[in-house]
């Protein structure tokens, strides 16, 4: 696979069920690197006449189904540089699908009314005082920021707007209605049974600026101050069930993260059941759980795998799918028989599944190109033990594979994240170069309980932590098992906590002849006055925090020890990743080149944390060009 491959990879997503149990509606996306874009359509796929594409806007995303099934809400997003997305509804027997919002800054989300006859959407409006500007006199003003956060790396600014929830009447000929007007942003809407009320989160604390708990909340449609149902925690979007009663995933505070989020049943008097308790996997947060006449359907991960799981008011949670893939999607119809899913392996972007009878079935073949002449190269799974403990392990070697091959270890992100049994098109593209790869879970990752996510928790004051060791044994191992890769050509690669622990390996080693630092945690002391989880993502991993504790906050940052590095290192940073602000990558940078370390900087313009996964299409394929180009120097070409 190379890099300009990347327009060959159609991500399947957000599968939807029809209420008649048999048509499903799901997103295609597709990478178009000359347009610079992304193409997303709708697809419909049904028993009888397989896929099909079913809208044709640029940009079209999030379907939703009708409670009849007579029509299908989406979010669209026309071509323009400057247009928002907007809530668009299509007759599901065939028509235009017709815009129906027009707010300001788009629309974010949605959810149908039980009669399928209104909609509530999140939309996103400018402040009052900047409502009534043009472009080119909002943007001239100077930015006054009152408060935090006033940047999030997804959405960039977000001083200056708020989002609210608005009321769509579908077959009255009202302007939309604003549900919470005010100085609080609501998210993640979802109507009660009987519609005459919205639960929703929001973030109202008196803590608000410093605190990331989040709230759930009650608003009747006729009614203008909301009920609080949950209080400050970790709380994903809300599913209504009968009788006032609702599930929501996550956790009770958010000062327990890192560790595995929980599904809980929330009853009408307030109480809380755990229905995931004796499961000590993460159930996701998104997609919210889907419910069936026989029990709740969400995604679990577990070792590298993300699998479905049936969950009960009753009894131990059942693995429904499981299998040597990630699961990235789940819907059924109301009474249960039709599951279907998207999901994706290493060899395998992803496509549309169903299940029948207890067997699996795929429905699309939209990657079928890619997986027969692309080229891809097998993903091994192995499993090595270091310190009486087993850590899973995904390994590419290079094909046909000579001798004296450079290696690259690649590290992930969070650290509460996990490789596994996904696609990842970084692995194929510099296997495909020639270096063989491996990835691996330390501890600190997901998928394999509290106590390994905890792990990390207080130690990187310890430059020779656990989660370093075991990085550092990947290495080892490899070594160990394949005498053709060679101890004089290693490489390491990282980005956001990967980028983090290659700036530590680098400054404990010199074992590695080429880095590429991306996108890092650098500095701990800066890091909480700039980036958008500062004020708090210190206390839940260092458990430390300004002002009294700069000096662990200094001792944990890999700049404390970046004057011990000598390996040549390429920084890789965007200039509006607001999650690690470029700042941090600049500060690496300067202190390499003031140490005379070979060291470049990249930056990507208009992007932010997320370049390597959804930047432009061109920042994409150029920063993979970048990254052969480095490593190539320093192992490759090495003597």
């Amino acid at each position: 696979m190379q890099p300009p491959d990347l327009s060959r990879l159609h991500s399947v997503t957000d599968p939807r069920v029809h209420p008649d149990g048999q048509r499903v509606a799901f997103v295609v996306s597709t990478p178009d690197i000359d347009g610079d874009t992304y193409r997303r359509t709708i697809h419909l796929w049904d028993p009888t006449g397989g896929d099909r594409q079913l809208t044709h806007g640029p940009k079209d995303r999030a379907p939703r189904w009708s409670p009849a099934g007579d029509r299908l809400a989406f979010l669209r997003t026309g071509a323009g540089d400057d247009d928002h997305a907007q809530l668009a509804v299509l007759p599901a027997d065939g028509g235009e699908a017709h815009v129906r919002t027009e707010l300001p800054l788009g629309v974010t989300d949605l959810a149908w009314s039980p009669d399928g006859t209104r909609l509530v959407v999140v939309g996103v409006e400018w402040i009052p005082e900047l409502a009534e500007l043009d472009d080119d006199e909002r943007s001239r003003r100077p930015r006054r920021i009152t408060r935090l956060p006033y940047r999030g790396d997804l959405d960039g600014w977000i001083h200056d707007r708020r989002s609210h929830l608005w009321l769509v009447d579908l077959d009255g000929e009202d302007e939309p209605r604003c549900l919470t007007p005010g100085d609080f942003d609501e998210w993640a809407p979802a109507f009660r049974r009987d519609g005459r009320s919205v639960v929703f989160v929001s973030q109202r604390g008196d803590d608000r600026e410093t605190h990331p708990g989040v709230e759930l909340y009650e608003l009747a449609l006729d009614d203008e101050v909301p009920t609080q149902l949950l209080g400050s925690g970790m709380w994903s979007r809300p599913v209504c069930l009968d009788d006032d009663e609702l599930l929501v995933a996550g956790l009770r505070d958010p000062f327990e993260w890192p560790a595995p989020p929980r599904l809980f049943r929330l009853d009408s008097g307030g109480g809380l059941a755990d229905l995931s308790a004796g499961l000590d996997r993460d159930v996701a947060m998104e997609p919210a759980a889907v419910v069936t006449a026989d029990g709740y359907l969400t995604l679990v991960s577990d070792r590298g795998r993300v699998h479905v799981y049936r969950f009960r008011d009753d009894g131990p949670p059942e693995l429904l799918v499981g299998g040597d893939r990630e699961i990235t999607g789940v819907s059924a119809s109301p009474d249960g028989p039709t599951i279907a899913f998207t999901a994706t392996t290493p060899t395998d972007p992803g496509e549309l599944w169903r299940l029948v009878d207890g067997d699996d079935q795929t429905c699309t073949a939209l990657n079928e190109d890619l997986r027969a002449n692309g080229g891809l190269i097998t993903t091994r799974h192995t499993t090595f033990t270091r310190d009486g403990v087993e850590l899973d392990a995904w390994v590419l070697l290079p094909d046909p594979a000579d001798d004296d091959i450079p290696l690259l270890l690649s590290i992930h992100g969070g650290p509460t994240a996990q490789y596994g049994f996904a696609f990842f098109d970084e692995f194929q593209v510099y296997a495909t170069a020639g270096y063989a790869v491996v990835g691996i879970d330390p501890r600190g990752s997901s998928g394999r309980g509290r106590e390994w996510a905890r792990a990390v928790v207080g130690v990187w004051t310890d430059h020779d932590s656990v989660d370093t060791l075991d990085l550092e044994a990947a290495v080892d191992m490899m070594l160990e098992r394949h005498p053709r890769v060679s101890p004089d050509r290693l490489g390491v690669m990282g980005g956001s906590y990967g980028g983090f622990s290659t700036a530590r390996m680098i400054a404990r080693s010199e074992r590695f002849r080429s880095a590429v630092v991306e996108r890092g945690l650098l500095n701990w002391v800066s890091f909480a006055g700039t980036s958008d989880i500062g004020p708090f993502f210190d206390r839940m991993f260092l458990q430390r925090t300004l002002p009294d504790d700069a000096a662990a906050l200094w001792a944990a940052s890999p700049l404390a020890t970046a004057h011990r590095i000598t390996t040549p290192t390429l920084v890789i940073h965007a200039d509006e990743d607001w999650r690690c602000p470029i700042e941090q990558g600049e500060q690496l940078f300067t202190m390499l080149r003031r140490n005379g370390v070979d060291a470049q900087l990249l930056r990507f313009p208009g992007e932010n944390h997320e370049l390597s996964r959804s930047g432009s299409p061109k920042h994409r394929v150029e920063r993979f060009e970048a990254i052969l180009d480095w490593h190539g120097r320093h192992l490759r070409d090495a003597d």
